[in-house]
């Protein structure tokens, strides 16, 4: 069958319904929302009135944060409307999304309704939570059930990677690939199909695994933030670790639940953990009281401001039930442990600890390993859909599976079992027919396999050709030179890869090394270049510390020739005479903002947040920041004769001077940092291999880099309105003494200085001045004072 989405619809428009048309409508696909009319209205009424419900929520959705919208001109894709009055709408659709209360009867007649309306091709879903899939179109036809299923997205669905996809048991095979496939390339989630059972898997987990580490911690007299500080990036996972997950969630979504799963699941021998004699109690009495976490401002965490204007988060005592002052929580094993770098490694350091922070690690990770053991077969028929639905769900570097195998398997069970965890008996099976673990890597530690326990044997893992690994490409021998911070390695087909590692992906003398490096393998030995990694952002920017030790010392000349050794980089990068195409993603701030524009093309993560926000430690873009944003903004405009350049200018200079930082992609192209021909990946997996594909392409057409340009040059009747803003921010009271000095400076660059007639200028004229500005702040003891407050506390100083 021929499947494609043209346009879409979604029945709900509460925070997930809103949600899920924000993303669609990110990805260009038109999108009508329909929720119930307005109380008090009658058809016939205006539709600003009959509409009132999904208006007001989308006008909460435009407001919420972080942003549901990639851009604001994605709401020109969404049309507003009512299901009383607006039904016949959806004959046009190609999939309909349900999102509307966690109620089967309210959902069973829903689809009855939709059933009346949906073309015979259409998709139909819904967003349940944990409700049946085959329960919600029970009363549908056999046609509408082979185009039914579930689509599960997390909360927010713009940034949450997981997407459960739940078959109905006669849901066409090819809809469920097409989903699958949709959901992945379009959508860019990471997909695990599930079965048709209560919770599906990662709320299955999050509601088992999550109150088995909550009882443990009451059993046995842990604190909130004893537990908090042993369950989050220790143990590779997010900051929000257990008790902050649980404000975050909201207590009353966890007590419903947790309400509704544990009758869900006779036959799960794990549930009385739901009905635990103290946690239970614990969370009605939260209930009670309003401590419903981050919405309501308190829950296991109140903050309270302090009379000095700082701020404290309190925490709550689990037996007073009161909120008490943070008290530093210290384990001995957590300090001897936590810079093992390979978090399997570090966790298996941990359980084997014989403190506290040891035993509770140790317990929370056999019920969760052994429960995730139990459940293979039942909620999922192979180990990686447990895997990935605890990782991409909740953000967990490993899955249950993956973890058992840095403890290792058979060294484990008997203490698991000493202490009452009960392993299943394929498990052992798997032990004793030879497959010591659960996932085969091959002589280079790659992947190869998965255990099978319906065969009792490895089967290949199936490989996705779009998703390039650099932990793999070390593996297989691929690394062709390196330094401490980057390396330059093999990706296949004639293209290299320019990998930052340095802490934050910072830019240092290593990496300004391998870039040189890169560039002569790249006109000897490679077709293209990839500049890209896989840390958590592209790049925090230049290395401030190595800045500030030169600055202090008074090493002027050197500052001066560091710059000008990144500004020659980039300048090399973008005239280079072979494709050179940045994968730029995450924080890609200031000089790795700088590295994202040098290259012939981008391909971008959606998720991109890019900045030249040099004014933060005082500073201003020196490495073809300023130049680059001339080049791309005000260029193009002032090719027309006659042309306006100051409102664009001006554009650019407010950028700059505020540090203003991309919220997507598509904002980072409205802003300059992406060109029209740049490309914008959803899925970030597929980023790398992408951006490979760009280059191939680019050196297949026969690329030719464009020659030297010139950039327009505004001069001093610019510099003069651009100042006078300056002054106005500052009778304002918008910016400090120092920031005058520094706007005043930014606007002197971009304006190419005080020429008295506008005009076209060669680029290194912009270069000059952008670096001999940067070293003249380097002088500035204020920016020092940026510089060293932000190294000590991770944000700016206003001086």
């Amino acid at each position: 069958m021929s499947v494609a989405i043209h346009q879409a619809a979604v029945i709900g428009s509460g925070t997930m319904g809103s949600g899920i048309a924000a993303l669609l409508a990110g990805i260009g696909v038109p999108v009508i929302v329909l929720d119930i009319p307005a109380n008090d209205t009658a058809p016939g009424d205006p539709p600003a009135a009959r509409n009132a419900v999904v208006l007001r929520n989308i006008e909460a959705m435009k407001k919420s944060r972080p942003a549901p919208l990639f851009s604001p001109g994605d709401m020109d894709l969404i049309t507003p409307g009512n299901l009383d009055d607006d039904l016949d709408l959806l004959r046009d659709v190609d999939w309909i999304v349900e999102a509307v209360v966690e109620n089967l009867v309210v959902k069973q007649a829903l689809m009855d309704r939709l059933e009346t309306v949906r073309q015979p091709h259409a998709i139909i879903s819904t967003n349940t939570s944990g409700l049946s899939i085959n329960a919600i179109a029970a009363n549908c036809s056999e046609t509408f059930k082979q185009h039914f299923l579930g689509t599960h997205f997390f909360n927010p669905p713009r940034y949450l990677k997981l997407l459960e996809i739940i078959p109905h048991d006669q849901t066409d095979p090819a809809v469920l690939t097409f989903m699958e496939r949709f959901g992945s390339d379009a959508l860019g989630k990471g997909i695990v199909v599930c079965k048709d059972t209560p919770n599906f898997i990662a709320n299955r987990f999050i509601s088992m695994s999550g109150t088995y580490g909550v009882n443990y911690a009451l059993d046995h007299g842990y604190t909130v933030a004893e537990v908090d500080n042993l369950t989050g990036p220790l143990v590779g996972r997010p900051k929000t670790a257990t008790f902050r997950l649980n404000d975050l969630i909201g207590t009353d979504i966890m007590v419903h639940v947790n309400q509704n799963l544990y009758p869900a699941i006779p036959g799960d021998e794990s549930r009385e953990i739901l009905n635990h004699p103290r946690s239970k109690p614990l969370f009605e009495h939260m209930l009670e009281h309003g401590l419903l976490g981050n919405k309501a401002r308190q829950g296991f965490y109140k903050r309270v401001d302090l009379p000095d204007g700082g701020r404290e988060f309190w925490t709550l005592n689990l037996d007073t039930l009161e909120h008490e002052a943070p008290v530093k929580v210290r384990f001995e094993s957590v300090g001897q442990h936590r810079k093992i770098e390979d978090t399997g490694a570090r966790i298996k350091a941990m359980v084997e600890s014989g403190d506290r922070a040891g035993r509770y690690l140790w317990h929370l990770h056999a019920f969760y390993l052994t429960y995730a053991a139990r459940r293979l077969g039942e909620i999922a028929d192979d180990i990686p859909a447990i895997d990935n639905a605890n990782c991409w769900g909740f953000n967990h570097e490993l899955g249950p599976f993956m973890i058992w195998d840095a403890l290792g398997v058979e060294a484990t069970i008997p203490r698991m079992e000493t202490d009452g965890y009960t392993v299943p008996q394929w498990v052992k099976d798997m032990l004793s027919g030879g497959c010591p673990t659960f996932y085969r890597q091959d002589g280079n530690g790659i992947v190869t396999g998965v255990y099978d326990p319906s065969v009792g044997q490895y089967v290949p893992l199936e490989c996705d050709p779009r998703v390039i690994v650099i932990k793999n490409l070390y593996a297989a021998g691929k690394k062709v030179d390196g330094l401490a911070g980057a390396s330059l390695h093999d990706m296949g087909d004639g293209v290299a890869l320019l990998e930052f590692h340095t802490k934050a992906n910072t830019i240092d003398d290593d990496v300004i090394k391998m870039g040189w490096t890169a560039l002569e393998r790249l006109e000897s030995d490679f077709d293209g270049l990839v500049i890209g990694n896989q840390g958590d952002h592209f790049s925090a920017g230049a290395n401030i510390f190595l800045i500030a030790m030169l600055a202090q010392q008074g090493e002027w000349d050197q500052i001066d020739r560091m710059i000008r050794e990144m500004q020659n980089l980039m300048q090399a990068f973008r005239y280079a005479a072979k494709p050179v195409v940045t994968a730029p993603f995450g924080m890609t701030l200031a000089g790795g903002a700088e590295f994202a524009m040098a290259g012939a093309r981008s391909v971008a993560h959606a998720e991109l947040y890019a900045g030249l926000v040099e004014i933060g430690v005082g500073l201003l873009p020196a490495g073809t920041g300023c130049k680059e944003m001339l080049r791309r903004r005000l260029n193009p405009v002032m090719q027309t004769p006659d042309a306006d350049a100051l409102p664009h200018l001006y554009a650019i200079f407010e950028a700059i001077a505020l540090a203003t930082v991309s919220e997507s992609a598509r904002q980072a192209r409205d802003m300059g940092f992406l060109l029209p021909g740049d490309r914008i990946v959803l899925n970030k997996d597929h980023l790398l291999a992408e951006a490979k594909r760009e280059a191939l392409h680019l050196a297949a057409s026969g690329y030719r880099p464009l020659p030297p340009q010139k950039v327009w040059a505004a001069g001093r009747d610019a510099l003069a309105a651009l100042r006078v803003g300056v002054y106005t921010m500052s009778e304002g009271g918008y910016a400090t003494g120092h920031e005058v000095r520094i706007a005043n400076m930014i606007a002197y660059v971009l304006c190419g200085g005080d020429l008295s007639e506008p005009g076209w200028v060669p680029e290194h004229v912009i270069l000059d001045l952008e670096r001999d500005a940067f070293v003249e702040l380097c002088r500035e003891p204020k920016t020092h004072e940026r510089i060293a407050h932000m190294l000590q506390h991770g944000k700016p100083l206003r001086n």
